[in-house]
C-alpha cells in the first residue's frame, strides 16, 4: 500500500507552506534523508528530506501551488515491491479524514439562536491557547466562529475542519456587519478601478503585516533616544580594515552589534522579554539584525555575541545576510533573538522608531552618521554624530533602565577600545 508524503510541522510554530520546488519526480528512488522538495514558509525556504525510503510514486501538491497545511499529503512513496498499479484506487487522505472527522450531529430539533448565543458567550480569553488544526482555525476566523466554543473530535481532543464545518451549519447564514464596520466601510473609499494593480501579499508580507499590528496595538511601547559620537569607532574601523580583503572588513554596524551585546552584558535588566504576564530574563545575549530581503524583513541572530570579537562578528553577519537574502535561513538562524538591532544608516535617515518583536522587550533603531555641531569643553566643533533611537516594552523594561542601558551603548560606540571578546 502506498504511503503518504505528509508535510511535517518544519519548526515549532509552523502551520503550513507552500512547495517552492520538488527535487525529485515520479519514479525517482529515494533513500532516508534525501532532500525531495523546498518549502517556503513566513522567514525563510527550508529543504524537505524524506523519512522513509521508496519511491516517488505521485505528487499531489505540484510546487508554486496554494499554501498547503501542517499533516496535508503532498505525494505518495510506493514501497519496496510496488509499482505505480497500487495507486490506482488509492485516495489520498482517506485515512487521515476517517481519524478526525467529527461525530455527526442530528440537526432536528436544534436551537440555532441559543447555539449562535453560546458562542457570543464564550470569548476567548488572552492568552488561552487553542489545540486546532491550522485550517480549522484558518476556516473559524474567516466564518467568524469563536473556536474557544467547539469541543474538538479530533485526537485527544484537538479541533478540526470538521468541527468548525458542523458549528457554522448550525449558525447559518453570516450576520450582516455591525454598525461601527459598515461605517468604515462605507466611509473608506477605494481608488477609481483602473487606477492601480491588486498585488496580492505573499505568505511572509501577511504574517509581518500581523505581528507588526498585533506588536503595536498590544505593546505600551516608549522611545528613548540618545546621540553618539562616530569619529573614535571611524577610526578604530580605519586602523583594523588597513590590509585585510574587502570579504573580511569591518563595517559600523558591526562595532553597534557588538557596542549592543556589551551593553547588554552590562545591564542584562534590558536582555529581557514578556510574555504570558511574566518576565523573561535571557541567559545569554544573542542579539537580532534586521536584514531586508526580497521576502520581507527578516532577522538572523549572532548567538552569544557579548563573548565574540568584532572579526567573528563581522563574518557571521555576513554569511547571515547572504543567506537570508536567498530565503536559505535554517529556523536554528533566525530564531532565539533576545534583542533586535535595526539600522537604517546606509539609507541615510537620520533617526526612526521601531517596532518592538515579541516577546523582545527592545529594539535599537540606528540613523545615519552624519556631521553636526556638538559643544565640546565648551567650544563648538564638527563631529560626526549617530542618532539611536531604542524602543522599549514597559511590561518588562521602565524609563530609567532603558536610559542605562542607552548610556552604555554610547560608551562602547564612543569607546571602541572598551570592546572584548
Amino acid at each position: 500500500m502506498p504511503k503518504e508524503i505528509l508535510l511535517p510541522a518544519l519548526t515549532a510554530d509552523f502551520e503550513g507552506g507552500i512547495i517552492d520546488a520538488w527535487h525529485r519526480q515520479a519514479g525517482d528512488k529515494i533513500e532516508i534523508g534525501d532532500i525531495i522538495a523546498e518549502v517556503s514558509t513566513d522567514k525563510a525556504v527550508i529543504e524537505l528530506e524524506a523519512e522513509f525510503a521508496g519511491t516517488l510514486g505521485k505528487i499531489l501538491v505540484p510546487a508554486g501551488a496554494d499554501e498547503v497545511a501542517v499533516n496535508t499529503p503532498i505525494a505518495l512513496m510506493l514501497l519496496d515491491g510496488e509499482t505505480q498499479d497500487a495507486l490506482q484506487g488509492f485516495v489520498p487522505g482517506a485515512e487521515l479524514a476517517a481519524d478526525t472527522a467529527p461525530t455527526r450531529m442530528d440537526p432536528v430539533g436544534t436551537n440555532v439562536e441559543a447555539a449562535n448565543s453560546a458562542l457570543a458567550e464564550k470569548p476567548i480569553e488572552k492568552g488561552d491557547r487553542l489545540f486546532a488544526s491550522p485550517v480549522a482555525i484558518r476556516i473559524a476566523n474567516q466564518l467568524g466562529i469563536n473556536l474557544a466554543s467547539i469541543e474538538g473530535s479530533g485526537p485527544d481532543g484537538r479541533i478540526v475542519l470538521g468541527d468548525v464545518e458542523a458549528v457554522a451549519a448550525l449558525q447559518g447564514p453570516k450576520v450582516a456587519p455591525t454598525a461601527a464596520a459598515a461605517s468604515y466601510q462605507t466611509t473608506t473609499e477605494m481608488p477609481p478601478a483602473g487606477s492601480y494593480t491588486i498585488v496580492p501579499a505573499d505568505k511572509i508580507r501577511t504574517v509581518i503585516a500581523r505581528r507588526l499590528s498585533e506588536a503595536k496595538r498590544d505593546i505600551p511601547h516608549f522611545y528613548l533616544t540618545i546621540d553618539c559620537v562616530l569619529d573614535g569607532l571611524l577610526e578604530a574601523r580605519r586602523l583594523a580594515n588597513g590590509s585585510t580583503g574587502d570579504d573580511k572588513k569591518i563595517s559600523v554596524n558591526d562595532f553597534i552589534v557588538k557596542a549592543c551585546a556589551m551593553a547588554l552584558h552590562d545591564v542584562p535588566g534590558a536582555n529581557t522579554g514578556w510574555a504570558n504576564d511574566s518576565l523573561l530574563q535571557f541567559n545569554d545575549v544573542n542579539v537580532a539584525v534586521a536584514v531586508a530581503t526580497p521576502r520581507g524583513l527578516i532577522t538572523p541572530v549572532v548567538f552569544r555575541a557579548d563573548t565574540k570579537d568584532l572579526s567573528t562578528i563581522s563574518s557571521e553577519l555576513k554569511v547571515l545576510a547572504t543567506r537570508a537574502k536567498e530565503g536559505r535561513l535554517k529556523p536554528e538562524e533566525y530564531k532565539g533573538g533576545g534583542f533586535t538591532l535595526s539600522n537604517l544608516g546606509m539609507y541615510g535617515i537620520r533617526e526612526f522608531s521601531a517596532i518592538i518583536n515579541p516577546p523582545q522587550a527592545c529594539i535599537l533603531a540606528v540613523g545615519a552618521g552624519e556631521q553636526r555641531a556638538v559643544v565640546r569643553d565648551g567650544q563648538v566643533i564638527v563631529a560626526t554624530v549617530m542618532s539611536c533611537t531604542l524602543s522599549v516594552d514597559h511590561h518588562a523594561v521602565d524609563g530609567a533602565l532603558g536610559a542605562e542601558f542607552l548610556q552604555a551603548v554610547k560608551r562602547y560606540v564612543e569607546r571602541p577600545e572598551l570592546m572584548r571578546a
